[in-house]
């Protein structure tokens, strides 16, 4: 079935647009969740999760990626629940690793003075991953994005993992010159 085919069915508020979803990105949505979660059941309720947050979505939204939007939903929802989940202890996954890495392109915790609006900071993102080479636009998706470990990441793109870890290193610094420069801090 057509994306197009899928939200319709939303729109219409018919039962078959989760069925159809389940059956066309159930496992794209279930693997973005086991990277970030590396846990069945958690996985299962988070993809779940995605069809009721994608029906309570539509209407008023009409994505105009379902698999982009779906993937969104599915990853923000495992975020939180990775979160809730270790607030008290850091796990084993990659998630933490990903987490570290990005931090040093926050602002200080102490500036209270700066917040940025969430659209700011994500055309501020576009534009930088815009002007990125293709490949390593990729890289950064795979590893902030999709939280893929260095090593398959290094292995799919026919790389050494030190020279993913550089190429992620000097990317996360071109981001962090881009926010401060832009004024943009989070």
């Amino acid at each position: 079935m057509q994306d197009e085919q899928i939200i319709e069915l939303y729109w219409n508020r018919s039962q078959e647009a989760i069925t159809a979803s389940g059956q066309k990105y159930g496992q794209y949505c279930s693997s973005i969740a086991w990277r970030i979660l590396y846990n069945r059941e958690d996985t299962e309720e988070c993809v779940n999760d995605t069809w009721l947050h994608a029906w309570n979505a539509m209407p008023p939204q009409r994505p105009r990626i379902l698999k982009a939007f779906l993937g969104r939903i599915t990853r923000n929802l495992s975020l939180n629940l990775y979160e809730k989940r270790h607030t008290q202890r850091r796990g084993g996954g990659e998630t933490p690793a990903c987490l570290d890495e990005l931090e040093e392109c926050i602002a200080d915790a102490g500036r209270t003075d700066a917040y940025v609006d969430r659209s700011v900071l994500t055309q501020t993102l576009q534009r930088f991953l815009q002007e990125l080479p293709q490949q390593d636009r990729i890289l950064f998706v795979q590893r902030y994005w999709y939280v893929l470990p260095v090593k398959q990441i290094a292995e799919q793109a026919g790389m050494g993992e030190s020279a993913v870890k550089m190429k992620l290193l000097r990317m996360r610094e071109k981001l962090k010159a881009v926010l401060a420069r832009e004024e943009v801090y989070v």
